[in-house]
């Protein structure tokens, strides 16, 4: 078993470094199509960009059946396992869509969305744990996978609708479209932020203990691997010579948790200026250059047929069969967790999204903007539910 899941191991750091080779390779795509006619068919660039990416799905694919067999059930039951599940979906949606359209830019956006999932992951513990009573069951495949599947094609929207943002939006001006843009711009910035804290300070060893109270008056010890800027309810803490929190939480917030989301934003904003002040332009100006050739019509269809499919998938897994294990494991189809309510939330806003476009007429920018919405919503179901709110779906963050 640990062999296997050592293998499994490497088979994801494979994944990684080959989806950063095909982002490389999507992008001289990009120049060498610059002086290419329509209709002249793939570049080698984007040929050997495709290959690479379809060799890094194969080898994450292989990470997910080594880890399944290792750990004797499918992989996605903790945070984990749910986003390289996720970032793996993400690259198989786009795979698809590539041979379709063609895009390479979409490749470029994909593949970096995909890598961010991968290193997120990599800042849970990656051990494989016996399932929880309520987790032993077939509903566990069927209603988590269905749910990445149907959030990661919804994801393609929010990829091609910054595309069309890209393209249709004058960054240098002075308005609200640009302002929040590149606001879209520094959200990314954070996420590396997170990525680039936690990594330094894993690095190093750095490790504090607080005995602290939950909401049920049990006694816990929770185990900080940054300097504690929030604490846990009556906390205490157990670690010499680390730093003591300026401030308690109350029981209901996950303080740990908390504590690094706080600690991502300041470095993700001190990251984002330093890149401003490195190249003097906003970040949408700078990437603004890799959509000359992106046909805005062509993007919005992709991001229209995005979540055209997604929407169903996820609405098959997020609330039919969501409330069918829920009466299986809880008895009661809904209980207002906040997972549960995060999901509704997906489910309404998506649902808006298709009226709006096809009883409104909201193509084009409108749409676009609503795909950067709908990301939002995924990723605070993803980051913030998971990591910072309490309820009955709270192994996910373990």
């Amino acid at each position: 078993m640990t062999d296997l899941l050592k293998t499994s191991g490497h088979l994801l750091e494979i994944s990684f470094v080959l989806y950063l080779i095909a982002t490389l390779f999507f992008g001289g795509g990009i120049r060498e199509s610059r002086s290419r006619k329509p209709g002249d068919g793939p570049n080698k660039w984007s040929i050997i960009a495709i290959s690479l990416t379809l060799l890094g799905f194969a080898s994450q694919l292989g990470y997910f059946i080594t880890r399944w067999i290792a750990g004797g059930h499918a992989p996605v039951s903790n945070m984990f396992e749910f986003t390289t599940f996720f970032g793996m979906m993400l690259v198989g949606a786009f795979i698809i869509i590539y041979f379709i359209y063609k895009v390479n830019v979409l490749g470029i956006f994909s593949l970096t969305l995909a890598m961010l999932m991968i290193a997120y992951a990599s800042m849970f513990p990656s051990e494989v744990s016996p399932l929880i009573p309520s987790l032993k069951s077939h509903w566990l495949y069927i209603h988590v996978t269905t749910v990445g599947i149907g959030q990661s094609i919804l994801v393609l929207s929010f990829v091609a609708g910054v595309m069309y943002l890209l393209k249709a939006v004058d960054t240098r001006a002075k308005d609200k479209r640009a302002f929040w843009l590149e606001a879209i711009m520094y959200s990314l910035v954070l996420a590396v932020g997170f990525i680039v804290i936690t990594t330094a300070f894993s690095t190093s060893g750095y490790e504090a203990q607080f005995k602290w109270v939950n909401k049920e008056d049990q006694v816990r010890v929770a185990e900080y691997q940054l300097p504690a800027l929030v604490g846990p309810h009556e906390g205490e803490l157990l670690t010499e010579e680390r730093m003591e929190p300026l401030i308690s939480m109350p029981a209901i917030i996950d303080a740990q948790k908390l504590n690094t989301t706080i600690w991502s934003f300041f470095t993700g904003t001190i990251l984002y200026g330093l890149i401003r002040i490195l190249f003097r332009r906003r970040i949408s100006t700078i990437v603004q250059p890799l959509m000359k050739r992106v046909n805005l019509d062509l993007v919005d269809e992709i991001g229209y047929r995005s979540v055209l499919i997604g929407f169903p998938v996820f609405t098959l897994g997020g609330l039919i069969f969501a409330m069918i294990w829920a009466q299986i494991a809880w008895t009661r189809f809904w209980g207002w967790d906040p997972k549960e309510v995060w999901a509704l939330i997906t489910f309404l806003f998506y649902a808006a999204f298709l009226h709006l476009r096809l009883s409104r007429g909201w193509h084009g920018e409108k749409s676009a903007w609503l795909a950067v919405v709908g990301f939002a919503i995924i990723m605070f179901n993803l980051v913030a539910v998971n990591l910072i709110l309490f309820g009955l779906h709270s192994y996910a963050a373990n």
